[in-house]
């Protein structure tokens, strides 16, 4: 369920960029890292926890002002990665 719940909100989160503003090659970068790491939080027991939640929260923090439904989108899954722990 949480997996399923994680994978959503990352397709979330690429709907919502592709629909706002174009980003800088910096911010890009932290997207993907973020999907790779969430990515490999869901298909292995490693800990990588620590990378996934970090790169959610400085996503958060750069989308506040200028992509504000995807802030949303970070903030239910920075949650969603706490329930489960990370």
């Amino acid at each position: 369920m949480n997996q399923e719940k994680l994978r959503h909100l990352l397709g979330q989160l690429q709907q919502e960029i592709a629909k706002g503003d174009a980003l800088d090659e910096e911010t890009l970068a932290l997207v993907k890292q973020l999907n790779v790491n969430v990515d490999a939080l869901i298909e292995s027991a490693e800990d990588v926890n620590a990378p996934v939640m970090d790169d959610a929260i400085a996503l958060e923090a750069r989308f506040a002002a200028t992509h504000p439904m995807a802030e949303r989108v970070l903030r239910e899954l920075i949650d969603t990665l706490g329930r489960i722990g990370i």
